[in-house]
């Protein structure tokens, strides 16, 4: 059975549980946070997630994981049968990583630890999250799903690339993401009542508090 590494309160570990998930697959958790031993046995970064196969091998980087799962189960397709088609969704996909969630996560110290950010970084911060938004308004369908009619990796990715511009727009920047691109708000929405978003929400939060006192002595070890 394949064992997912890392702990519900990331979006990252998320984007992979969803997947694993949605198509039915079996696996295992074991709630580990970075900078222990055991996570780097099985990420040569240190990195959240990682994924032990069924064969024992260790894999880790998210987009890597997904490929794999797609490859390896390939009941419940997240991916169109067709090479363009296949190739839009993936742009998608790394539009929303690169554009919206690691320039969201460059303010994630000024909401957790209350961190001071030179307004030079909020305004890259901002051109970066601008150019993001603008490329998925152009990108998306949302018709009912971000690449048409079915559900791909693409909408999997975005529900959880977004979780970052959702947490430090407001707050930090006075910026929506949901009201940036036409049609984000209603798609968003509808991911959320899927059942799989539901039971991933409910993980997360569960996972909210023991994640927090990480944070919070990481930030004092620091000190």
């Amino acid at each position: 059975m394949l064992t997912l590494h890392g702990f519900s309160a990331s979006n990252y570990y998320n984007i992979v549980k969803h997947c694993l998930l949605y198509k039915g697959v079996d696996f295992t958790e074991n709630l580990v946070y970075p900078g222990a031993p055991e996570l780097l046995a099985v990420s040569p970064a240190g990195k959240v997630p990682a994924l032990t196969t069924e064969n024992g091998t260790a894999l880790s980087e998210s987009s890597v994981l997904v490929e794999y799962i797609e490859d390896a189960y390939p009941q419940t397709p997240l991916l169109p049968a067709d090479p363009e088609q296949r190739a839009l969704v993936r742009q998608v996909m790394k539009v929303a990583e690169l554009y919206l969630e690691l320039a969201g996560r460059r303010l994630l110290p000024a909401v957790l630890a209350n961190a001071p950010v030179a307004d030079g970084v909020k305004e890259e911060v901002r051109a970066t999250l601008d150019k993001g938004a603008a490329g998925l308004a152009r990108l998306a369908a949302f018709s009912p799903w971000v690449c048409g009619a079915d559900m791909t990796l693409a909408d999997i990715y975005l529900r959880y690339a977004l979780a970052m511009p959702k947490l430090v727009g407001p707050s930090q920047l006075q910026w929506d993401v949901l009201q940036a691109v036409p049609g984000l708000a209603e798609w968003d929405a509808h991911m959320a009542e899927e059942a799989v978003s539901k039971q991933v929400d409910a993980d997360q939060q569960a996972n909210m508090a023991e994640f927090m006192e990480y944070v919070s002595a990481a930030i004092q070890r620091g000190k």
